[in-house]
Formats: C-alpha cells, structure tokens, sequence
C-alpha cells in the first residue's frame, strides 16, 4: 500500500516535471531486447562550416553525434558501442573567394520528359498533354581539367541549379486524313470493273498516335455486260537501260573503220605526194584544221562518247503475268535502242599549296587575313555525270615567320578651329535686326575632320632599313647606328586617307567658343575745380596759371585707358600759386578794450595746402598773404540777438561769363530783439552834466544795438569768376602696331632668327580742345597732363598657311565602260586646309581639288561561251541495231554533239574556267537528233514571221517548205499533218499607265547652303520650303501584264509639288527699360520685361520660361542699390519770429517760426535739384515749424542746440548721449541762462542703432548687349542696415569697420542656344526589291550636335524615303507536266514533259503571274526557286489495264506546328503529303503496294484545333481551319458517349469531367484509394452563422471560395469547398458540436492516463532495483542537435532506498 501511495506521489511529481519539461518527450528507461542485443545506435548530424587558417584542403569541419534509442529518441552517449561511434572531425577543403575563377557548376543536358503518371501510377485519358519532369546532371568541376569536386566548394558561391524541372509532353497524336473525293468512274466500260476513291494524310501520327487509315476505298462495277471478246493483253514497254559503250570485241565491231588518227596519217601522206602548196594555202588549211579540231573535241578535257541504251518490250496479261510477244500481234514494236552520251563524271586535280596571306601586318585587333588555294579541272561532265565540286577555298589566316611589320593604324585629325562666331546663334527675330555687328559673348566655331595613318612614318623607316639592311647584306656591310636609334621624323602634316579606314568616334565638328565682350569705360563725376596753381610747380618760369578738374575710372574698359574719355580739364587763370592758406575755423569772437560785449575780432585758425589740397609744411606758404582777423560783434543783454551765418550755399555756376555770373549766399536769423532806445536830450544832458568831451555810451541808458532790416540778414558774394575757357586733351584712336623704323638696324642684325614677331610701335592723334568750339593750338593746353601719343607694341606674329599632301587618287570603278549617262567615270584627290594664314603669312594654294577622268579600258573585260556547228547525227551501231526495225537504212534517232569554248569578249580563246565562273550557263553540248528515213516527210526550219504594218492590225505569217523526194510524196503534201504555213493576229501592243502605292515623303531639291559661319544649321536655306513628293507609276499592256515603265513613255514617277514647312522662331518683343531700384536707400530691386508676340511652331526655337501667370512675358530681375545720400532734404533759413502773445513793449513772448524745407539731388558740388519728396527718407525730414519763446531784452539768448553725441556701442541701455548750446548773448545782471546742455538715455531701436552688412542675392546672369550667350557677370549688393531693419547709408556701416567677407561679382554662364546640327542626307540606298510595286529608297541623317538651351530642336523625320522605279519580276518557272505518254504502246515506263517558260509578276506575293517572251528572262541565270539542276523531262510509268499503282504525290499539306492549348511546344513544325493506291482489276488488289506517306520540317508552323461538329444524327471531326477530317478530335469527348473515364463513374453523386476524370458532385469531396482512384463521395459539413442584425433570423452560409476567382465567375463545379455549421435554424449547438467535443475530452484523459502509467512503469523498475536503470533521467535531442537532460530528484530516491534495504 505504501509503494502504491509512493509509486503514486512519485508518478504525480514527474509527470508535473515533465510538462514544465515540454509537452510530450517520452521517459527514457535504459532498455534491452530478450536476446540481449543493443537496441540504440549512433546518429550522425551534418558536417559544419569547413574551419581554417588557409585556403584550400586543409580545412577541417565537425559534425554533431549523439547516441539513439530504434524508437527515434535521444539517449547517452554510454548506451551505445563506443568502438563503432562515428567520427565527429574531418578534413575538408577551405573555401576562399577566389577559388571563384577555379570552380564552377557543370550542368548537363536534360534528359528526356517522364510522365508524372509513371511514378504516381495514376492514369487516365489525355486531352491536351500530360505533365512530366526532366532530370539533369549537375555537377562541379574544376574549370582548369574538368574534374569532379565537392559540391561543397561550388555552393559556397552560388546555390546548386536544380535539377529537375517540370515539362509537357503532348498527347499523342493519331493520324489525320482529309474526306474521300467522289468516286471515280469505273475502270471498265464493260464487265465487271472497281471504283476507287481515295483521301490524303493532312498530319502524321505523333507521340505514339494511331497509325494513318487506308487511303484508298473500292467497290465494284458494272456498267454493262461486253458484246464481244475483252482486250486481255496488252504491249508493255520497260525503262531504258544505262547507257554503254559497245563490245569492241564483237565480231562487227572487229572490222570497223580505221581510227581517225590513221586516216589522217594516210591523207597527210597522199597530199605530201602531190607537192607543197603555197604559203597562203597552208595558213588556209592551218587555220581550217583548227577549227576542225575546235569542233571535234577529241581531247581529254571534253571526251566525249557516244553509246547506247535499250529496253525490253513485253506482251503483258490483265492479271499482270507475261505471255509471249506472239499474243500481241496488233502492236507494231517500239524502238529498243537509242543513242546516249556516255556519262563521265568532273575530274579536277589535287589541291595547290595554299597562297600567300592578304594580312601581310601584324596586329591582334586587326580582323585575320585569308589566303585560298586552288585545283585545275581537267574534264568536265558530260551525260549527266557527277558536278565539278569547288575549284577554289579560302581559310583564314594570320601572317606568320619573324619581321613581320606592324599594321598600319589610324586616327582622326583635325584642322585649326575656324573664328568664334556668334551669328550662328541668332535667332530669326536677332537675325532680321541688321545690325550683327559687334558681336560677343558665346559663339561657335567649326572644324574639319579627316583620317590619316598615323604610323606611315614608323612604317616608311622600317621599309627603308629593310632595304638598306638588304642592300648592305649583298655588300657584307651592317647599319652603324641602331635602327630605332636614327628615326628622324619630319614635321608635316599627314596625307588624307580614306574616312571610312578610322574607327571609333569621330571628333566634334563643331565647339562652343567665347568672343570677350569689350568692357566700356566708366568714369566718375566731375569733381570740383582746384586753385589756380602753376601748371609745374617745380618750374615756375611762365607766370601762367590753371585751375584744374579731374575725374577717375571706375571700369577700366578693353584695350587701356585710351578709350576712356578725357580725366581732366583746366581753365586758365591769373596768379597762380603751388601753395596757400586754408581756412579751418575761426575762433571765438573777443569783444574789445576788455568788454564783456561788443565789437571784437576772430582769430583765424588756417593751415597751409598744395593745390592738390593736402596739408604741407607752413614754411612753404610763407610766400602767401596770411589771412587776417574777422571782426565780429559780441551782443550785449539789450542789444539785438542774431544768429551765426551758415554756409555758403552752392555756386549757382561753375564758370563767369559776360551774361552769366557765379554767386553764393549766406544767411542769419534774428534770434532776439533790442531793448527800447533812450533820447537824444538825456544823452546830451547827461554829456553837459559830466563834462564829458563826447557823447559817451551808455548801454544801460540806451536801448541797445538794433536790428538790422531783412537785406543785412543775408550776404552774397561771387564765385567761379574765371572764364567758361575750358581746355582738354583728346586723344584718337591707336595706330595699328607697325615696324619701329628707328630699331631696324637692330632687327637686321638678328636676321638669321626663325622668329616673325618683333616690337613695333603703335601712335595717336592728340589734340588740344577748347570746349565748345573745337581743336585749338596745344599750347592752350597744360603740357603735364598731355597724354602719350606713341607706344611700344608686339607686332603680330606672320602665320603661314599649312595644307595636308594630296590624298590618294579614288579608286577607279572595277566596272568598266562608260559612267551613267554614257559620261566617263571620274576620279579625284584632295587636300586639307589645316591652318589659315594671318598677319602676312604664305597664302593658300588655290587647288585643294583635283580631278581627272578615269582610263577606260577599250575592251571590257569579260568572258562569254562560243558554241560550233553540230556534228552529224550518230546512231546505234548497225551490229547492235541490226535486228530492230528500219535497220536495213540508216535513219532514226541519234545523238549529235558540238564543242564549244571560252572566249573573251574580244572573242581571244580564254580557259574554260573563268567562263564557268563570270559568264552565264554552259550550253549544251548534246542533243537528240534524227536522219530521216525514206519514207519520212523532211521539211526546212520554221522562217520568222512577216513583219506587220501596225500594231493590232493585220496578220504576221512564217513559212517552211518540202524538200528532196518529199515534194513527190502524197502524206508529205498533207497540209494538216505538214502544215507549210502558220497565220497569226499581229500583237497588239497597248499600255496603261496608272499610280501605285502611297506619296513620298516631301524631298528637298539636292544641295544644302551653307550659313556664314560655315555650318549646316537645322531651319537654313534647303531645309525648308518647296519640294516634291514621288508616286510610283506602273505600266501595263494589253493583256493586263507588268511592263517596264518606258513602254508607257513614263520616267517611272509622278512628281507633285509639295512645302516642308519652315521652322519659325519664338519672337518676343525688345527688353523695356529698367524700373527704378525699388529702394532710394540701400539695396533693392530693378525689372525689365519682354512680352510675347509670337509663339514657335514647326519645330522652331522655344521660347524661354514664361511667367505663371499670363504665360505671355518674360522678366528679368537684378539687384540695385541706391545711394542713401542721393537725395537729402535742404531746409532754408528760419522766418522772422510771428510772436502770438505780442508784449509791445519788450517785443518778446511766445512765437513761431516757418521754414522751407525741400527734398533735393545731391551732387558733389552740393544740392542741385529739388525732386519730389517721397524719394527722401521722411524720419530724416528737418521740422519746417517750430513753437517757442522770443527772449525779451537783456534775457540769455541760447545758440540752436548742436547735434546728438552718438550713444556707445552695444546699446546696452546704460548710456547716455547729450547735446550742447552756447550763450550768443549774455543775460544781464543777476541773471543766468538756461541750461545749455541735455541729455537723454540710449535706447536700442529708438535713439541707439546697432549696424550690420546685409548681402543680396545673386542677379540673374547678365551679358553684354552684343552677346546673346557665354560668360556673363552675376552680382549681389552689400546694404547696411540698422537694427530696426532700416537701410542706411553705408558710412554707418564703413565706420564701424565692420569686416566685408562676401565677393559681390562672380562669373557665370548663359547657355548658347545651340541649334541642332544634322548631317547630310546619305546617299539613296539600294532598293529594297530588285524588282515589284513595293521598291522603296531609303536616305538618312544623323544628329551631329544635339541642341542646347534654347537652340531649335532636332527634327523628328531622319529618314526619307521614295519609291523605286516599277521593274517587272521576271523568273524562270517551270509549266505543268504533261501526260506520260508512252509512244505507239499502251502502257510501261515512258516519258512527262514539261516546259520552262519566263513569268512576269509585280512581285506583290499574292503569285499572279503571267507568261510573257523567253527574250525577257533571257538576263537570268536559269534557275527555279534558287534550283539551277534544271529538269525538264522525267520517267513515268503509264499503268496497263488491271495494274494496281500508286497515284501520283499529293499537294504538301499545311505546316503543322506542336501545339497544347494554342502554345507551340519546342517541336519541329511539319508537312505531310501522300500517295494512295488506284487498283483496277478486283482480282488484283492483292498484289496493289502499300501507300506512302512523307513528312519534312519546315518553319512557321500553325496551331490547329480539332473540335467534333454536328448533331446527334449526323457527327463529323473538324480542324480550325474548316476542313473536315478523319482523326484528330478525341473519342473520348465524342457527343452522346459516357465512356472518357476509364474504369466509369460508378460511384454515387460521381460524373465524369471534360477532362476525363471522375469528380464528385457540388457539396461532396472526393476519397481516394492508393492507386489514385475514386473511391467514394463523402459530404461537406456545412457552418451556417446567422447574420447579425437580421430581422428575419435568416441563415446565411459561409462557404469557403477561391479569393483570386472573382464570385461572379465561379467555375463550373465551385469545388470541394466546406461548410461549417456548428448552430441549427433554432440558434442551439448542433449534435455532433457535443460528439466532437467529448470525443476530445476522452483523449485528453487517456493522454494523462499514458504518462502515469509510464511513470509508474519507471517507479516500479526502480524500486525493484534493475541494474540498468536511467536513474530518471530524460533526455531530449532538440533540431539543432544539442542534448537537454532532465533529472528527476523524486524519480532517484526510490532507487536509493531500495539499495539501502
């Protein structure tokens, strides 16, 4: 019980360990089989990565071992035999990346496609094709031997290619033959006779399909019983035997005529006795026996024999035996010899030795040379022997041996690039303004490009050292000096050679290029007239003087200052000083005799200048009038206060003249009035009183000074007294740079210097000007500003002109005769400017050009054949012959030959070799011929015919006549079997000419103009404007057949005028004026614009990018800045007090003062101008109104308040700034002034101002206005700005020293609106058909500069093209062949004709052709469909009455292609044709042959499909192109059948499917046996979910669908799909949801109920104490091969009680 309760804790406690585990691992208990043997083995895992310090087989790798229980799991290591462990390390090969380069996958050929059925076992009935696999080798290998290597090392760089791979393997295919024809009539008019009719295989049997049916069907007939006695026998003929030569040693043969050698051995010897001839009888008969021999061709080289054939003439049965000849007595008996020409094969010689090597250079990139060899013939064939084979072969070939010289290699030059110009880039608008002077900026400039050899100097040497080295070898001399060691090579150009020898891209022709626009001069102001001062200070004789004015350059322009106007000026004057006294300010004013107030004086406080204004030394004005005190006045507290003058104002003119004088102003204030004044008795009583001598002062008696009145408020004086005499110097233009006459004789000495450039000098007009009147004598003028009228210069270097050598004459055409249009052909050589001459150089020869007519040769060379007269007609040999009828006379038919021979068109004898390669077919040399018998009617060759008077009127006849005994003979006069002669209409020649085809394109006249600059420029002259457009006419005569156009009086086209339009630029109108800088002050903004008046079109220049807005304007936007001291405000004095609160007494009280305050041009010599206002800043504007208080008498009178002291920088708001006043006139007594000093704190933004630079952006890229593209100056302006955001002069920001790091100019690059250049159009090509309607020329352009910017695009058309001129397709082809005709027999082997005719077609593949005359075919090589063996005659076998034959060979039936559901497969396409067999006799089909049938490749194949048609009464097969066919469609998709599947659908709710497989009905899914069967229908359960929200508590179901098939488009069964519906119509759980859910909760339990049992199983060995127990150890072996063990604690402690007990 204790054991029960322990074995059952312990079991709890592992089974809990063991889920914690994971779920499932078995216990491991240490087991052993009864007989005692291990039940676990050893387990390998997978070899790792191969490890190692190097590359290659030194590597090493491990794998993962591990011991294993035969129920798969994981135990220790101790379980299993340790002697057969497996080894866990290995060497192996180290893969490095660059045994890349050694290895690679070697992969095989695929094999052949297996059926998917032959592995599975499942088969059944193909309709389209059937899946397989293909296997293949893959292997790798060491690329160096091709050896095998580990797989290991290739799949370290690429993964292994498969090795299987799917395929389709077509269904097979049975044999298709099309519906039988008609019965044919019967084979006998009477008795018992067969129809037959027969039918043609359209396509073979493929991949194991049904053999081909019979072709032939018979019945038998029975027209009508025969009267009389059937024709039973019949004279069969047999074929002609090879021809032979006859026995010579026959015994007729034996006393045959001498041999022609003999006889003419023996003629020769009688002539010899009749005495010598004369000389012009032995050239005679000389030249006759050549001939002779010319037509006897009795050597080797033609040997040709005459022999013989015969045949066998049998008397045949119906049933086909052979009987006697006795039982055909009807039958006159054929002939059975005839004349042959003994077949003799074409023997030629053996082979040469092979030639020379065309590649006579050494270069690798050079492509290899050839060399040929060649055999001599020495017999040609004759009766249809063996061709000649090849006479000559080439083989490629590299030049071999030592010395052999380089190839000569080539490269592009070029000529000097031609001037920049710029009117290439005009547009048509820039073009049509006229003035294209002065152009600049970018431009273009051109070249020319030409091939030459570019080692021909390396080559020449090598040549002439060859020589040299041959030359001093005869003399037993060697070279003193290396050969590399004396090239000497000469500086010249090279000679032009053909373009088409350089590869590679060809060099630009063309290059952008910049002309430097000239910069103008840009001067400064005036600046303001100086002293009058010496005009040499340090020479003083003439006491004459001049005032000066100057004026500097700001933009130094092109070429120097000399075209900069005059800087300076002078006006002469009086007295004259170098040095003077400048007034600085004078000090302030002390009353006299030590009053407080009063008249005093002013003490001036000067310093001592040059003219030039600069402060000296004081000693040096010591000459000078020192100038003297300024009185003034001190106002005393009563007295009247005035204000402090101002400045004096701008002189009003800068010179005097008798009508216009200078004058400047000042001005003063009233600041106070003067008290009341005392009269004149008290200050005479007063004098009397005292004594006094005078009228003393007394101020506090009197009133005061009083006022002045309004005029002594204001002072003027002159100014610029001098004359309006103004003088400067001008200067002309510079000379042009010429030899220095002076320095010749030191150019003479150096004459021997190569050197043309030299110094010259260049001179200038200079001229004194008075201004406004002209030139004036030059002592008016200063002599020390007088510019320089003579410079030294760089003379131009002399520039000789430089051309290439003469190229090469062209080749002359191979061709000879006369050129086209009976003109000679011509040939040319030219040269190459490569640099112009300039500045005097050697000009350039006139002729680059030469041309001179080509030598033709009187005699074209050229070979044709010569045939001789026949010889006479030779017959069977009278011993062969003599049995055979007519051999008593010498007649019948024979053999005649001829010679003939190969001549030059001159008609010399030339080899028969070069006629069989250049002239046309050899004629014949033999043909049958025939000697009349003497009953044979014998008549003279056909005449020609009679001329007719007209065409289509009238009648042509030809004749022959009768001649010898023919004349006399009855059947001879027979005018129906000998007609004598022939009447025909005359032809009526009538043609009809009409268009055909589509218009050409519009071509252009021949010629291009070129532009200016040299160009060829889209849109010039012969791009544009009429040309013409072609038609092809076609001609044809009467009998609607193609002619040629000439008949017709047509050249062949139809011309119509047509326009190419012209391109037409954008036009936009001229740039209106800058606007004004949006700013007065600092940094802003100018526009100018250009509007659109008119768009391109027809390709010409765009236009460029237009505003958004209106799409109609174009704007330009730069930068501006504006001097913030260009416009200042200038306020006038203030006005005389208006006092309000009027105090009469002591004219004082509150007031208002008036001023005018003006905005006003400020220049250098002072405001100018008054503008409007708005253009001066409004906070700067000074008050024009101001409100105070008069000062009464005797009260402190304050100067107006002095400027604010600047505030200290940063404003911090800590400082302060202050201003001041002085007392202009003291109070009186006891009174003081008010405070004269305020100040105020500085605040940032409000008095206190923080200044930086601020820089612009940049401007659009601006040109000169001569350019119209290239290298323009972009800039940006630098503003000061306040800290409130205010511009402001730059003086704030310059005297802060601020640090300026920016550049403000910078270069930039307008893009040229290049046009796009084209080359000229190609020559026409050759016609795209020799001959037809559809010819077609074709020329072409290509771009040779793309445009650029805004340049004219490229034009979409680089091709034209035209029609060719209509030709009539002549060809040989054969007509049809005649009936085999058998002659004076009815049946055997005999003779088809047919004839080859010459057809016209218009080429247009639709195979309308018409016969015309053999004279029009008569330029073609005689040859059908490429076929040369020509073959007009052919055995044939007539068949006999009763034979059974094959019927001639049907038509090659469609090309077939191999095709699964309209997809070809990777099958050679075929045709089929047949022969089905005629049987004639019933008795005979027996011995009938066998039918035939052939196939042959050929390419384009279709793809048909075979579909049954029809109704279920009448069921027919037809393929897609419409016929109808036996075979081809499959029975098993037969209408009205059941039986496609194989074994039937007999299972329920089963059908069988279009594909011939049995399928279950929708809502069932198939089960399947092993074999891949139907074994039964099972149903689909089905999940119905309610809908949510459903009223109606319908039931939707949920079916599950093939989401890529849209719901709509479902196939015709939805497929085995499943429904799960756990829930019935009531909403409850269905019956099999509890089933289901029980039968899971039973195997849950006897789950647990299994890992308890184990556990106790476990407990209990313990417990018992087995020696071989796993102490409850589990162990796991995981994917990664790794042990995981698990120890069970309580597991153990059975164990160890157990051994304690």
């Amino acid at each position: 019980m204790g054991l029960g309760v322990r074995g059952a804790r312990t079991a709890f406690l592992c089974l809990w360990r063991l889920f914690l585990l994971l779920c499932g691992i078995w216990t491991a208990c240490t087991q052993t089989s009864e007989d005692g043997k291990s039940l676990y083995f050893w387990e390998t895992g997978p070899w790792g990565r191969c490890m190692g310090s190097e590359c290659g087989p030194g590597g090493s790798q491990s794998r993962a071992v591990w011991c294993a229980h035969v129920e798969g799991w994981t135990t220790l290591h101790t379980n299993c035999l340790q002697s057969t462990r497996p080894a866990n390390q290995q060497s192996c090969f180290r893969v490095c990346d660059w045994h890349r380069d050694l290895y690679d996958w070697r992969l095989g050929t695929w094999n052949q496609c297996v059926p998917i059925s032959l592995r599975t076992g499942r088969t059944g009935i193909c309709l389209q094709g059937e899946e397989g696999i293909q296997t293949r080798e893959v292997n790798c290998v060491l690329k160096a031997d091709s050896s095998a290597a580990d797989h290991a090392i290739c799949e370290y760089f690429e993964p292994k290619p498969r090795q299987e791979q799917a395929c389709l393997i077509p269904c097979p295919q049975d044999c298709v033959v099309t519906e039988f024809t008609p019965w044919t009539t019967c084979s006998k008019t009477c008795g018992l006779g067969l129809q037959n009719r027969v039918r043609s295989v359209v396509a073979p049997p493929l991949f194991g399909g049904l053999p081909c049916p019979n072709l032939t069907e018979f019945q038998t007939c029975a027209p009508r019983a025969c009267e009389g006695r059937e024709m039973v026998f019949s004279l069969k003929v047999g074929g002609w035997s090879e021809c032979k030569l006859p026995s010579l040693t026959s015994p007729q043969t034996s006393s045959a005529a001498p041999s022609r050698t003999a006889r003419q051995a023996r003629r020769r010897k009688g002539k010899e006795r009749k005495g010598n001839r004369d000389p012009e009888m032995r050239e005679l008969i000389k030249s006759k026996r050549n001939r002779n021999r010319l037509n006897r061709l009795e050597d080797d080289f033609w040997n040709m024999e005459i022999g013989y054939q015969s045949r066998q003439v049998v008397c045949v049965h119906r049933n086909g035996s052979t009987v006697s000849l006795s039982q055909c007595p009807h039958w006159s008996l054929p002939e059975t010899y005839l004349s042959c020409l003994m077949p003799k094969d074409c023997v030629v010689s053996e082979w040469s030795s092979w030639g020379s090597c065309s590649k006579t250079c050494l270069d690798p990139s050079v492509p290899q040379g050839s060399r040929s060899r060649s055999r001599q013939l020495i017999r040609l064939p004759t009766g249809g022997g063996s061709e000649c084979p090849q006479l000559e072969e080439s083989q490629a070939c590299e030049p071999e041996g030592d010395g052999v010289p380089p190839c000569a290699a080539y490269a592009w030059r070029s000529t000097e690039w031609s001037e920049c110009r710029v009117d290439a880039l005009l547009s048509q608008q820039d073009r049509r303004r006229g003035n294209q002077t002065g152009l600049c900026g970018g431009g273009v400039q051109s070249r020319e490009v030409y091939c030459v050899q570019a080692n021909a100097e390396l080559l020449s040497y090598i040549n002439n050292s060859k020589d040299k080295q041959e030359g001093q070898s005869s003399n037993g001399q060697m070279p003193s000096v290396p050969p590399l060691l004396s090239i000497s090579y000469e500086i010249s150009a090279s000679q032009p050679i053909d373009v088409r020898l350089c590869k590679g891209t060809t060099p630009s022709t063309m290059q952008l290029c910049h002309i430097p626009c000239p910069v103008e001069c840009e001067v400064s102001p005036w600046g303001a007239w100086g002293p009058c001062t010496f005009e040499n200070c340090d020479e003083r004789v003439v006491k004459k003087g001049f005032k000066f004015r100057r004026r500097t350059i700001t933009n130094y322009p092109t070429g120097g200052e000399g075209n900069c106007p005059h800087l300076v000026e002078a006006i002469p004057c009086d007295d004259p000083s170098c040095f003077s006294w400048q007034l600085v300010k004078l000090e302030e004013c002390i009353p006299e005799e030590d009053m407080d107030c009063g008249e005093g004086t002013q003490t001036p406080q000067v310093r001592c200048v040059n003219s030039e204004g600069t402060e000296v030394e004081k000693e040096m004005c010591v000459d000078e009038v020192y100038p003297s005190s300024v009185r003034c006045v001190v106002p005393c507290p009563k007295d009247c206060a005035l204000s402090l003058w101002t400045e004096w104002s701008t002189c009003s003119q800068t010179c005097s003249s008798k009508t216009a004088e200078g004058k400047q102003m000042r001005t003063r204030a009233i600041l106070a009035y003067n008290a009341g004044e005392v009269t004149s008795m008290v200050v005479a009583w007063i004098t009397v009183m005292e004594g006094l001598t005078r009228v003393p002062k007394f101020p506090e008696l009197y009133g005061g000074s009083s006022c002045p009145n309004t005029s002594a408020l204001q002072e003027v004086r002159n100014c610029n007294e001098h004359p309006c005499i103004v003088y400067h110097w001008q200067t002309g233009p510079w000379g042009q740079c010429v030899e220095d006459t002076t320095t010749s004789t030191l150019n003479t000495s150096s004459s021997t210097d190569k050197s043309t450039c030299t110094m010259g000098v260049q001179t200038r007009k200079v001229i004194c000007v008075k201004v406004n009147v002209g030139q004036v004598p030059p002592k008016k003028c200063p002599e020390a500003p007088r510019p320089e009228s003579v410079r030294p210069c760089l003379l131009p270097c002399k520039r000789d002109c430089i051309v290439t050598p003469f190229s090469e004459w062209t080749e002359c055409p191979i061709s000879c005769g006369a050129g086209v249009n009976g003109q000679k052909n011509k040939q040319f050589r030219y040269r190459v400017i490569i640099q112009m001459p300039a500045n005097g150089g050697q000009e350039c020869p006139d002729v680059l050009y030469e041309e001179k007519d080509c030598a033709t040769p009187s005699v074209c060379p050229g070979y044709r054949w010569k045939t001789h007269k026949w010889r006479k007609c030779q017959l069977v040999p009278w011993s062969i012959r003599r049995d055979s009828k007519g051999a008593q006379e010498n007649c019948g038919a024979g053999v005649q030959t001829r010679a003939i021979s190969c001549r030059q068109l001159d008609g010399t004898v030339a080899d028969v070799v070069q006629c069989l390669k250049f002239a046309s077919s050899m004629p014949v040399m033999s043909q049958p011929c025939q000697l009349p018998c003497r009953d044979d009617c014998q008549l003279t060759n056909w005449s020609k015919f009679s001329p007719c008077t007209s065409d289509c009127v009238g009648v042509r006849t030809r004749r022959r006549a009768l001649v010898g005994k023919s004349k006399k003979k009855d059947k001879c006069k027979n005018s129906q079997m000998y007609p004598l002669s022939e009447t025909q209409y005359c032809p009526c020649d009538k043609y009809n000419a009409q268009p055909v085809g589509n218009w050409s394109d519009c071509i252009l006249p021949e010629g291009r103009v070129e532009n200016a600059a040299g160009m060829k420029v889209q849109g010039d002259v012969k791009e544009c404007g009429q040309g013409y457009r072609y038609q092809a006419m076609v001609c044809y005569d009467q009998d609607n057949r193609l002619v040629e156009t000439s008949r017709c009086n047509s050249h062949g086209y139809i011309e119509e005028a047509c326009i190419v339009p012209c391109p037409s630029d954008c036009k936009l109108s001229e740039w209106s004026n800058w606007s004004r800088c949006s700013k007065s002050c600092g940094s802003g903004v100018k526009v100018r614009s250009k509007w659109l008046r008119e768009k391109p079109y027809n390709g010409g220049r765009p236009c460029p990018k237009l505003d958004h807005l209106n799409q109609a304007q174009v704007y330009e936007v730069v930068p501006c800045v504006s001097d913030c001291s260009q416009y200042i405000w200038i306020a006038e004095p203030w006005s005389v007090w208006k006092v309000s609160n009027v105090d009469l007494k002591e004219n004082c009280g509150e007031g208002v003062q008036t001023r005018r305050v003006r905005c006003m041009l400020n220049t250098v010599d002072g405001p100018s101008d008054a503008v409007e206002d708005y253009l001066c800043d409004p906070e700067e504007m000074p008050q024009g109104t101001r409100e105070s208080r008069l000062p009464c008498p005797e009260d402190c009178v304050l100067s107006d308040w002095s400027p604010w002291t600047p505030c200290d920088l940063p404003c911090s708001g800590r400082g302060d700034r202050e201003r001041t006043a002085f007392a202009l006139r003291l109070p009186k007594e006891g009174e003081d002034c008010p405070v004269s000093m305020q100040t105020e704190p500085c605040f940032l933004n409000r008095n206190c101002f923080h200044y930086s630079y601020n820089i612009t952006d940049w401007s659009t890229c601006q040109l000169s206005a001569s350019a119209v593209c290239g290298i323009g100056l972009k800039t940006r302006m630098l503003d000061c700005v306040r800290s409130d955001g205010k511009s402001v002069d730059l003086k704030y920001c310059e005297e802060l020293r601020l640090e300026k790091k920016w550049q403000m100019n910078a270069s930039c690059t307008v893009e040229c609106p290049v046009n796009c250049q084209l080359s000229d159009w190609s020559a026409w090509s050759d016609c795209s058909q020799t001959c037809g309607l559809e010819g077609k020329m074709w020329r072409r352009r290509t771009v040779v500069e793309a445009s650029q910017g805004d340049g004219r695009p490229c034009p979409s058309q680089m091709e034209q093209w035209k029609p060719c001129p209509v030709r009539p397709c002549y060809r040989w082809q054969y007509g049809p062949w005649s009936e085999c005709r058998v002659e004076e027999v009815v049946c055997g082997v005999g003779l088809r004709f047919r004839n080859l005719s010459c057809f016209v077609s218009d080429g247009s593949g639709d195979g309308k052709s018409s016969i015309v005359e053999e004279e029009l075919c008569a330029g073609l090589e005689q040859a059908v469909d490429g076929d040369k063996n020509i073959v007009l005659e052919e055995t044939c076998t007539l068949p006999c009455p009763g034979d059974c034959y094959l019927m001639e060979w049907s038509d090659w039936s469609p090309c077939q292609s191999v095709c699964v559901k309209g997809q070809r497969l990777d099958f050679t396409p075929v045709q089929v044709r047949s022969r089905a067999v005629i049987a004639q006799e019933p008795e005979n089909i027996a011995q009938c042959p066998d039918q035939e049938w052939q196939t042959r490749p050929c390419s384009n194949g279709e793809c048909y499909e075979y579909q049954w048609m029809g109704n279920p009464q009448l069921i027919w097969c037809q393929r897609s192109d419409g016929i109808n066919v036996t075979g081809g469609c499959p029975p098993a998709l037969l209408p009205g059948t059941d039986q496609s599947c194989d074994p039937p659908c007999d299972k329920p709710q089963s059908f069988c499917s279009e594909e011939g497989v049995c399928i279950c009905e929708d809502g069932y899914t198939e089960v399947l046996t092993a074999e891949g069967m139907l074994e039964q229908c099972t149903p689909i359960p089905v999940l119905e979910i309610p809908t949510a929200g459903d009223k109606k508590a319908d039931v939707k179901t949920s079916r599950a669908i093939n989401p890529t098939l849209p719901t709509t488009v479902q196939p015709g069964r939805a497929g085995r799909t499943w429904y799960l519906q756990p829930f019935g119509p009531d909403g409850k759980l269905k019956t099999w949801v509890y089933g289901v859910a029980a039968g899971v909760f039973v195997l849950l339990v006897f789950i647990v109920s299994m890992i308890y049992l184990a556990c106790s199983y476990c407990a209990i060995r313990r417990s018992l104490g087995t020696p071989d127990s796993a102490n409850g150890t589990v162990v796991w072996m995981g994917q990664d091969a790794h042990e995981l063990t698990y120890t069970c604690p309580e597991c153990q402690q059975p164990s160890q009680e157990s051994r304690a007990s």
